[in-house]
């Protein structure tokens, strides 16, 4: 599965929506003559508007059925849109009561259109059809202002979400952690050969550093997610602990990477302290505790010493992990 926003079209404003249908309406009307003419006019426009609408819905997936991990990194993304809902209202719960609006606003063309058509039947002459036809296109120009803002606020959902990392959650997923500058990114770009991908989340300034690697015929995926996972869980803010629960979900195995030389700045302690909370956090996928930097200070206990730098035990630990994840694909059935 792959990013599932990436595709997402440009939502249209209202003023653009009401332009394009009755532009292309008049040119309808204006091949014709008479009453055909006027409801020729009425069908395109209110047709362009219900099927142009509906689809601004229609492209976006199904929140019910997205992978857990793109629902709740989607939903932790959009609370930190302003744009988008209210205090009381925020994330995806807000973006799919703006997309309710859009549906009832299609649907409400169709009405109209069904309405005036059985008006014009009943008229007197074409002045009486041309008069109705008019009074239409008022109350379709009404009804698609009337969800400006749900449009706009569409669109920057769309925005926001499009640009989001292409991560596979259908692909094993090693996460590494641990406080800044304890060698996360040089152990990533040292498993991977430094074929990785660097993004960034659109609520942090931070980058993601993305991996792959392939054992035994399986792609992993390895994930350093810097201002989320390197601090414990009481300095995060509401939508960055809303991310790394979308990461819990993505998460076969974790690898917390400690320095015990004290050159990253943080005591071990603290250090060991953010693992213990990952090891709750993350529930009954295995961390493993990995000293970093071994070469200079191997003054803590955990299970795997390497150094990254020395390429020192650096495949030792990969193996480990891999171990650890203990990833079986499934195999296509014989029956």
């Amino acid at each position: 599965m792959s990013q599932p926003f990436e595709t997402l079209p440009t939502t249209p404003r209202s003023s653009e929506l009401i332009d394009k249908a009755f532009s292309r309406a008049s040119r309808a009307g204006g091949a014709k003559e008479g009453y055909e003419a006027q409801e020729s006019m009425l069908q395109t426009a209110a047709n362009i508007l219900s099927d142009n609408l509906e689809n601004v819905v229609n492209e976006w997936p199904d929140f019910d059925y997205l992978d857990p991990f793109y629902r709740d990194l989607a939903d932790a993304v959009l609370r930190g849109e302003t744009d988008i809902g209210d205090e009381d209202n925020r994330g995806i719960d807000a973006l799919r009561q703006h997309l309710s609006s859009v549906t009832w606003a299609s649907r409400k063309t169709d009405d109209i259109r069904s309405e005036y058509n059985s008006k014009f039947r009943d008229a007197a002459d074409t002045t009486h059809v041309r008069k109705l036809r008019k009074q239409a296109f008022a109350r379709l120009s009404d009804v698609v202002e009337q969800i400006e803002d749900d449009l706009l606020a569409i669109g920057t959902a769309r925005d926001a979400l499009r640009d989001l990392p292409d991560i596979r959650p259908d692909e094993p997923t090693i996460v590494v952690a641990g406080y800044p500058n304890v060698g996360k990114s040089s152990f990533v770009n040292t498993v991977t050969r430094a074929s990785n991908e660097i993004n960034s989340y659109p609520f942090t300034t931070t980058e993601i550093n993305l991996g792959h690697l392939e054992r035994d015929h399986v792609r992993y995926q390895i994930v350093d997610t810097p201002g989320l996972l390197d601090r414990p869980p009481e300095d995060r803010n509401q939508i960055e602990s809303q991310a790394v629960s979308a990461l819990e979900h993505l998460a076969d195995g974790v690898l917390v990477l400690v320095d015990a030389s004290g050159e990253c700045g943080y005591p071990v302690s603290v250090q060991l302290d953010l693992r213990d909370d990952l090891r709750t956090q993350f529930g009954d996928v295995p961390v493993l505790t990995v000293c970093n930097k071994a070469d200079r200070s191997r003054d803590v206990e955990a299970d795997h010493y390497m150094s990254v730098t020395e390429n020192d035990n650096v495949e030792g630990v990969l193996d480990a992990m891999i171990d650890a994840v203990d990833y079986q694909p499934d195999l296509p059935s014989r029956d």
